[in-house]
């Protein structure tokens, strides 16, 4: 089959591969929407997981499964389904303590385009199929059900983690597609005050409608003390990290509350500590909690995020920007989150076999 792979470090192109084979549990799907992400271009270019030689890439996408295993229940040929970004192994004792996205270790429920290849092939491995696919819902489009494999539900864990409640004010940095969905997250969870550290227009815009109330700019001066200002000195409840590098913590750290809390759901490719003001932390007791998680996943999350959608309550499509038909178009799309152009949110290949 062929595949648009990492071919070592700062090296992607198209290889053959062997398709893969079917186990009892797990399906091999077809993919008819994907989408790159900022993540595959951490892996890459920056080296983020270590050096990898043919590793296919991409792990956002839906699909059309083609073949499924001897002990696979739910799901049959021709069904159209979501293929999250993780996928854990739910039998793992990780998994029965309440973490299954770091099943068999740290991170292990991160399997596409990290210990096992991704979505951008002509054939897709999903291990446990029953558990981790979801149905996409009828009358959803394949690209709009893309974007719930990964930027939907990682944005909402943001504020699961941050712990938003009703009336908090709420900063998230980072208005990129992940940072869009944690605006959306945090608006439904009852934010207050919500603040939207970004510059692009377009990401401006869609911050807004999913109900962002302040926008902040970094090229205004430094992030904490325009917050400070803002909120009158006293910082906000919430800060969620979408965006930014190690350095982003301090001014988290600077703009929070006592008794605040962090959500991290942003991807650090680079960089060996993360940096924490001692003062502004309360000397190590001012009640600053600090999450940061890998996103859930697993069939039971993702199709109640797609009921969401369905009814009304948040529209992921928002942040398709560019849509690209075929196959072949996957290298683009991958460059242009390489490059990221000013228009840019979030690229998209629908796929007709």
């Amino acid at each position: 089959m062929k595949a648009y792979a990492m071919l070592g470090l700062n090296k992607a192109g198209w290889i053959e591969k062997d398709r893969p084979s079917c186990g009892p549990l797990d399906a091999i799907c077809r993919p008819i929407a994907l989408a790159p992400c900022t993540s595959d271009i951490h892996t890459v270019w920056e080296g983020a997981i270590g050096d990898r030689s043919n590793l296919i890439l991409g792990h956002e996408g839906v699909g059309e499964i083609v073949e499924v295993g001897t002990m696979v229940k739910t799901f049959k040929p021709g069904d159209i389904v979501i293929m999250p970004a993780i996928t854990p192994d739910w039998g793992s004792l990780e998994a029965q303590s309440g973490y299954a996205v770091h099943s068999g270790g740290m991170l292990g429920g991160w399997k596409f385009s990290n210990i096992k290849d991704g979505v951008f092939a002509e054939f897709i491995h999903v291990n446990e199929a029953d558990a981790n696919l979801a149905f996409l819902p009828e009358g959803m489009e394949p690209e709009t059900g893309a974007m719930l494999s990964d930027m939907m539900t990682t944005g909402f864990h943001a504020s699961e983690q941050a712990g938003v409640k009703f009336g908090d004010d709420v900063c998230v940095i980072g208005i990129g597609p992940v940072g869009l969905m944690a605006v959306a997250g945090a608006a439904l969870r009852g934010a207050a005050n919500l603040y939207a550290v970004g510059t692009r227009p377009n990401c401006i815009k869609v911050a807004r409608e999913y109900g962002a109330t302040d926008i902040v700019s970094y090229k205004d001066g430094p992030l904490d003390e325009q917050i400070l200002e803002k909120t009158k000195g006293k910082g906000v409840d919430r800060v969620l990290i979408a965006g930014g590098n190690v350095d982003t913590f301090d001014v988290a750290i600077k703009m929070l509350k006592p008794g605040g809390s962090i959500g991290n759901v942003n991807y650090l490719g680079s960089g060996d500590y993360i940096k924490i003001p001692r003062v502004e932390w309360g000397v190590g007791m001012g009640h600053k909690t600090i999450h940061g998680g890998l996103m859930p996943a697993g069939r039971w999350r993702i199709e109640r995020l797609a009921q969401m959608v369905v009814n009304g309550r948040v529209d992921p499509s928002l942040l398709i920007t560019h849509r690209l038909e075929g196959f072949d178009k996957i290298e683009e799309g991958v460059l242009l989150m390489k490059d990221k152009p000013a228009d840019l949110i979030k690229p998209v290949i629908s796929i007709k076999w």
